[in-house]
């Protein structure tokens, strides 16, 4: 099943974000059971031409592949399909045009605009020009107080099948520090406008977090919800790890975490 029959039947997915470009860690979290890993071209070491392997191994691992653009621009989110993601998320979406720009540049005509030419996703799906405008998921990014006043416009474009929520930069844009700020009103009260907006017009609300903030966020209503990230996962298993060794020596010192 892919990610949008997930949705469809209103199951939980849970996934993991990978900023480093290593095909090696892309498989070894694919094979956790994630249901979808996102290959983050946007802030993340990561460049296209790894992305191509990362998709590979993705899929070599049995999860889903997706990947966030750098940006709203046709010519990236084309050839991030084209190489076999399954959706993508594209930060910044302030307006109901620029979801509209999002959605033609994920869908084949008549839907949009997308150019024909599924190099890789071609390969692995004789049927993908049939299947594709079904299949692959549009998943813009609400992260800013412009996003919030125009967030019915944004969900009721056709063709927009989630939304994605960046904690760091709405925090930012709502005057907070950059991270989740539940301890703040007007952060919850946010999310809580992003999830019932979702509700309304039966998308998909999802959202940066993390594993112990999942059973808050499905509380919240959201049901894409990124729990794990590798820089971050690996340097919270190596600070322990690190903080085992120097407690047994009577050194219990260690490094901060992000």
């Amino acid at each position: 099943m892919n990610l949008r029959e997930l949705w469809n039947e209103k199951q939980p997915t849970f996934g993991a974000w990978l900023a480093s470009a290593s095909t090696s860690s892309a498989e070894s979290a694919a094979r956790v059971g994630f249901e979808y890993v996102c290959v983050d071209n946007q802030h993340g070491a990561v460049d296209y031409q790894i992305t191509v392997g990362m998709v590979q191994a993705i899929l070599l691992g049995g999860s889903r592949p997706i990947a966030r653009v750098p940006w709203n621009e046709p010519g990236i989110i084309g050839k991030m399909l084209d190489a076999g993601a399954q959706g993508v998320i594209v930060p910044m979406v302030n307006s109901a045009g620029e979801a509209e720009a999002v959605v033609r540049a994920c869908r084949y005509p008549p839907l949009g605009e997308r150019s024909f030419g599924p190099v890789l996703a071609g390969l692995r799906d004789s049927d993908y020009a049939q299947v594709a405008n079904g299949s692959v998921a549009v998943i813009p990014m609400i992260e800013t107080v412009h996003a919030l006043q125009h967030i019915d416009d944004i969900l009721a474009v056709p063709g927009v099948d989630a939304i994605y929520v960046g904690p760091a930069d709405l925090s930012l844009s709502l005057g907070l520090p950059p991270g989740n700020n539940d301890d703040r009103k007007e952060f919850t009260e946010a999310l809580e406008t992003i999830a019932g907006a979702c509700r309304r017009h039966g998308v998909v609300p999802g959202i940066h977090a993390s594993g112990t903030l999942a059973a808050r966020r499905l509380e919240q209503g959201f049901q894409m919800i990124t729990v794990s990230a590798d820089l971050v996962a690996m340097r919270f298993r190596m600070n322990d790890e690190l903080g085992q060794a120097r407690g047994a020596r009577g050194d219990s010192k260690s490094g901060a975490i992000y």
